[in-house]
């Protein structure tokens, strides 16, 4: 009978419950355990090893490039951050009120670590996003005009209900590919959530994207559901040995 079992979890693939089946019904044989607790408490486990899945595919997809978590941040070597409103922000009502976060200061405040840090924390408690760095997302929306899937990327970017756009700074852009930034930036608002990091005040803004009108209805639109944190505090990676890969007590 538990060669049956086993054979039909597999048919039904129900691989959380083919692991513990032989673990739980030894016990129930030996406690007398009722049926249908047997019966709970397989289904618990599959539920719990679906769960687990889930969010490992939602991390891999997310493409953050270093395991930094909040509790990995070195609040006590960065006063310019206030640990209180990190942990607030961390409590994850600023993505089901379509807020954002903007990250300003200098390179190795630890913006970046921030950032990652509450994505993670969004996507292990089922909130779909991603991790793109700011080059790397308006070089995929330029490359998207060649083959006019521009709409379709935006869509599926708009569709992440956090999204995360690091290291926005003096980058060498064309007019297609504020053009799309804006448009993206457009389509989310109201919607999802944006976490920018930068190392540009706002008012450097327009240096950046040579276009005021544009940049006014940006910074309107932004600044208007937004949590801005200026980060004015030492590098976090001056008592570390400098490589490109700094580790995560030391994010950017």
């Amino acid at each position: 009978m538990r060669e049956k079992i086993h054979q039909r979890l597999i048919e039904l693939r129900l691989k959380g419950m083919q692991e513990v089946v032989d673990r739980e019904l030894d016990a129930a044989e030996k406690k007398g355990t009722a049926t249908a607790k047997v019966l709970y408490r397989l289904l618990c486990e599959e539920l719990a090893y679906r769960q687990e899945r889930s969010m490992h595919y939602r991390i891999n997809h997310a493409k953050i490039p270093w395991d930094w978590t909040l509790k990995t941040f070195p609040f006590d070597k960065q006063p310019g951050v206030k640990k209180s409103q990190i942990m607030s922000l961390a409590g994850l009502s600023f993505i089901d009120q379509a807020q954002n976060i903007v990250f300003i200061g200098n390179p190795g405040t630890g913006k970046s670590g921030l950032a990652i840090g509450l994505l993670r924390t969004a996507l292990i408690n089922g909130y779909r996003g991603r991790f793109y760095n700011a080059q790397d997302l308006l070089d995929e929306l330029y490359a998207s005009l060649a083959d006019r899937s521009t709409p379709k990327l935006i869509k599926r970017l708009c569709n992440y209900p956090i999204l995360v756009i690091d290291e926005l700074g003096y980058l060498t852009l064309k007019a297609e590919q504020i053009n799309a930034f804006f448009k993206l930036m457009g389509e989310r608002y109201g919607k999802s959530s944006t976490i920018i990091t930068t190392n540009l005040d706002y008012a450097d803004w327009y240096e950046l994207f040579q276009r005021k009108s544009l940049v006014d209805a940006l910074l309107d639109r932004l600044k208007h559901r937004c949590t801005t944190i200026n980060i004015n505090g030492p590098s976090l990676r001056s008592s570390t040995k400098t490589n490109d890969t700094p580790p995560s007590p030391n994010p950017e």
